[in-house]
């Protein structure tokens, strides 16, 4: 793996004013403080606030069932080699139904695990944005078995956010939340 700084490049905001407090009150919360990214994020506000309407659309709006999501999520995490995206979505993963079993089997190449043909096909498509930008033909037409055009707009860009987010995190440096798993540390979860 590449280097990732292991602690905080950019300190995350911990004083805000009544604005900042009421963007941040509609993060995922911490111990009552906001997570991390949140927190790092903070520092410039206006981009806090779109960031939140993209992110809050793709957790909370979609049309891409949660499972599905994560899966995504996660595999641009352990492509990207973020241990904040994969440890965060981890905790979500297993909320949204997926094993642990599954969840370290995303951290290995495709090849080495069972996966059906319609999973197979949104690591696939997580694979190839990652190595190439591009979905290639046979992974394409494995996701049109499963998902109409606007699900599959949605999957390449949700896999495009999250890669995004991981570059974000891993180059500030954004530390671990509190109870939140290290895969880099224990790949077993």
């Amino acid at each position: 793996m590449t280097y990732r700084p292991s602690s905080f490049r950019i300190t995350p905001i911990t004083e805000a004013d009544e604005e900042l407090s009421g963007l941040l009150e509609k993060t995922l919360l911490i111990d009552g403080k906001p997570a991390n990214i949140f927190g790092v994020l903070a520092k410039h506000p206006a981009l806090l606030k779109r960031f939140n309407l993209l992110g809050g659309f793709i957790l909370n709006k979609g049309m891409i069932p949660q499972r599905e999501r994560e899966i995504v999520i996660l595999r641009v995490g352990a492509n990207c080699a973020s241990r904040y995206e994969f440890g965060q979505h981890t905790l979500i993963g297993k909320k949204c139904g997926l094993s642990d079993q599954e969840i370290v089997a995303l951290l290995r190449p495709i090849g080495a695990n069972a996966w059906d043909k319609a999973d197979g096909a949104l690591i696939n498509m997580v694979d190839d944005l990652c190595v190439d930008d591009c979905v290639s033909d046979k992974t394409w037409l494995a996701l049109k078995d499963s998902w109409n055009d606007a699900e599959i707009i949605e999957l390449i860009l949700t896999a495009g956010f999250y890669r995004m987010v991981s570059g974000f995190l891993n180059s500030a440096g954004v530390e671990l939340d509190k109870g939140v798993p290290d895969f880099s540390e224990n790949p077993s979860i």
